[in-house]
Order: structure tokens, then sequence, then C-alpha cells
């Protein structure tokens, strides 16, 4: 049996390229994975903020029916 040089890089790229796709549609599925992973990571964090932002809201509206003029005292 005789092998040219056609033979071989056949042998050689076809794998290649194969495997460089496979590769490829490997990573992208990662990413779009890490990137929905990341939407709801920072969904949470905006509901989070949105409760401190209210937390933080009544806790004024408490200072300032318990000690009004607090904002204008200095430390």
């Amino acid at each position: 049996m005789h092998f040219d040089l056609n033979d071989l890089l056949h042998f050689l790229f076809v794998p290649l390229i194969l495997w460089l796709i496979f590769h490829y549609v490997t990573v992208w599925k990662q990413q779009k994975r890490a990137a929905r992973i990341e939407e709801s990571a920072l969904a949470d964090m905006w509901t989070l903020a949105h409760r401190l932002e209210q937390r933080v809201a009544t806790l004024e509206k408490l200072l300032d029916a318990e000690a009004p003029g607090w904002r204008g005292r200095s430390s």
C-alpha cells in the first residue's frame, strides 16, 4: 500500500478541522451558559440594590421623625 503526500494531508487536516469545529462549538455553548448565569446574578444584584434603597429611605424617614435636623449635623 502506497501513501502519498495528499493522503497524509487528508489524514492530518480533516481531523484537525473537525476538532477545531467541535472545540469552538463547545466554547460558544459554555459562553452562552456563563452569560445566562451572569444575567441572573445581575438581576439578583439589581433586586438587592432596590431593596437596600427602600431600607435606606425608610431609615431616613424614621430619622426625620425621631431626630429632625440630623442631615445637617456634622460628626
